[in-house]
């Protein structure tokens, strides 16, 4: 699949051009040719006989990326100066920084916020622990936690290398949720070792956010951080991915005006996502799930390629035991669900699911199926990728899921509040707005994290696991 140029590969092409007539309308031809997106354009300086010029192009990737400086570069009377990596560039020292609230400007204000004011503070949260939600950054701060073992859709990175996603994702907390999310990469594998950690570092959160550990330790580090810790732990790779599909289904059964619970779903993929959005499908009522991984369909008997989470879904899916490819599980489904890897599926797969069939290719960057192959033969198609419509973004979930939690003083995180979530953001549309390529809200819609938030705080104090 040839993909269109994005702002992820997005460069800046410092060049000296003679000063000449035709000259830009010929590098801009030129980056046309190649395939590149001609974005700002900025005169730097204006020299004798010269033009000093920065020229932003968006690429295909990095291979790309180079061919477009190589055609400017074979330009007569243009000689590129530097290339700058727009992207790159965003992440230099880092996306985050901490800001006091409180200014200290004289002593006076020292007194108050250190010693010996503080010493006040500090007993009066001896006496009464909660209070630390009140006086400390514990009543809207996340911990980030992750050991690099399944950074994105690249894999075992390391901890370092998955600093820069999670930076982003406290970036996203606060910008949208107005949450303070610290980012916390752990040097170990060791799932005994990861959850006497968090544990250790819980008391100044009031949530903890697991994220990009791999499969299945990922599993059993969220259950057991749930039960010894009284703060929710939210495995956004699971959960959040779980909530913002659900949202999805949801409004697709509104434009087709369908039971949900009769879909008939095909998942590909029994990682951490697959899994949990297997589960939270099962919770909600749909009854015909189909979980395939790479040795197929995945049924109760098993033997091959299982582990104790694939056993324990297998119960609650696959009722008319299929047994065989993705391709045959395929056959009939009202809904694929991709979370593997791309171009695994076929023109053919989708033609022999049922009449207006629904396809979730969530791989990223590429999906399971080329859009463009799948467009004329879907009724609705969604991707992880913003260069398409309905774009299934964690961002819709994981904001307004915290804000609510935090609001709400919660112990934990159930079911209730997860279902609460994924209706609040489908409901964010109103009927006559969704159409079969708006079925999700933007992740930019301000609404979203607001009425999230508020179903959350709702749903928190109704199941009983709210402090306040």
């Amino acid at each position: 699949m040839l993909r269109i140029p994005s702002p992820s590969y997005s460069i800046t092409i410092r060049a000296e051009i003679d000063n000449r007539v035709g000259m830009f309308s010929l590098i801009a031809g030129v980056i046309s040719q190649v395939g590149g997106d001609l974005g700002a354009i900025d005169i730097v300086r204006v020299e004798k006989g010269k033009i000093i010029r920065d020229i932003t192009v968006n690429a295909r990737d990095e291979k790309h990326e180079k061919k477009i400086v190589a055609s400017i570069k074979n330009i007569d009377g243009v000689k590129v100066l530097r290339v700058m990596d727009r992207t790159f560039s965003a992440h230099e020292g880092g996306k985050i920084e901490i800001h006091n609230k409180v200014p200290i400007r004289d002593r006076e204000d020292l007194s108050k916020v250190y010693t010996p004011g503080v010493a006040r503070i500090c007993r009066d949260i001896q006496e009464h622990k909660e209070h630390a939600y009140r006086y400390t950054i514990k009543g809207n701060s996340v911990a980030i936690i992750t050991d690099g073992t399944a950074v994105l859709g690249l894999g075992d990175l390391g901890p370092e290398a998955a600093m820069p996603v999670m930076e982003g994702k406290a970036m996203i907390f606060k910008e949208f949720a107005g949450i303070d999310a610290f980012p916390i990469a752990l040097n170990t594998r060791d799932t005994e070792e990861i959850i006497k950690t968090v544990k250790y570092i819980a008391t100044p959160f009031g949530g903890i956010n697991l994220e990009d550990i791999s499969a299945p330790r990922c599993f059993e580090i969220e259950t057991r951080l749930r039960k010894e810790l009284d703060i929710p732990v939210f495995h956004d790779d699971q959960h959040g991915t779980a909530v913002v599909v659900l949202a999805g289904l949801i409004n697709v059964s509104r434009l087709l005006k369908k039971d949900i619970r009769k879909f008939r779903v095909v998942i590909l993929g029994a990682g951490a996502a697959g899994i949990a959005n297997a589960w939270m499908m099962s919770a909600y009522g749909i009854k015909d799930i189909i979980l395939c991984d790479r040795a197929g369909t995945i049924y109760v008997g098993r033997k091959s390629d299982m582990n104790p989470y694939k056993a324990a879904i297998a119960k609650k899916t696959n009722p008319r035991k299929i047994k065989g490819s993705l391709a045959d599980a395929m056959k009939g489904a009202n809904v694929f669900l991709g979370l593997a890897v791309p171009n695994i599926v076929t023109s053919d797969d989708i033609r022999k699911m049922a009449r207006e069939p629904i396809v979730f290719a969530l791989a990223n960057p590429d999906p399971e199926i080329a859009p463009e192959d799948a467009l004329p033969i879907v009724k609705v198609l969604a991707t992880g990728r913003s260069d398409y419509p309905n774009q299934i973004n964690n961002m819709l979930g994981f904001p307004g899921i915290f804000r609510g939690l935090l609001d709400a003083k919660a112990r934990g995180v159930n079911e209730e509040v997860k279902f609460a979530a994924a209706r609040a953001i489908a409901y964010t549309l109103k009927d006559d707005e969704l159409h079969e390529d708006y079925i999700i809200p933007s992740g930019f819609d301000k609404k979203v994290v607001s009425a999230v938030a508020h179903a959350v705080a709702e749903a928190a104090r109704e199941s009983g696991i709210a402090r306040k």
